[in-house]
């Protein structure tokens, strides 16, 4: 595989957040702005199986390759490792009683999930993220460039030739 390039990880301004944030469904703002949880089973990315990358839904950051998506039989896309350790943020989790990690996109703060200790060989890590919280982008297809930054941000990556 070929080395991947370096993405801007520097936070959108309050103007872009607003403008990213109203873009945002009902449901896709209760996920990623309130840190909610979407159903179990119901998300449209669970099942998804194609060649690819998933961005982050506000930001468009890639977050996980299609590759090291596995089914985890949770209800929730699961993945063994995230694209790059630089892209998430793991943020202590106390709510509901429990103690978990949380996943936040790196670069706009977005709630994505959570990572458990769990997942299969060689990682032994579920990266468990909520549909609402990612956007696919097949692999022949151009990375989204929501924050305006360039190249390699809206261009056509295959991650997989």
């Amino acid at each position: 595989m070929n080395q991947r390039p370096t993405f801007d990880l520097s936070p959108p301004t309050p103007l872009q957040f607003d403008a990213l944030a109203a873009t945002l469904t009902a449901d896709e703002r209760q996920v990623l702005l309130d840190h909610g949880t979407e159903s179990p089973f119901c998300g449209v990315l669970l099942t998804e199986k194609r060649a690819g990358v998933y961005c982050c839904r506000l930001c468009g950051l890639p977050l996980f390759l299609a590759g090291n998506k596995f089914d985890s039989r949770t209800g929730w896309p699961s993945f063994t490792t995230p694209f790059d350790e630089k892209h998430l943020a793991y943020v202590r989790d106390t709510s509901y009683g429990m103690v978990r990690t949380e996943i936040r996109c790196v670069r706009c703060g977005s709630h994505q999930g959570h990572v458990f200790d769990d997942g299969p060989p060689p990682t032994h890590q579920r990266y468990c993220i909520n549909s609402v919280s990612l956007e696919f982008v097949a692999s022949t297809d151009p990375l989204p460039d929501k924050l305006e930054r360039g190249a390699p941000e809206g261009a056509v990556w295959n991650l997989f030739a």
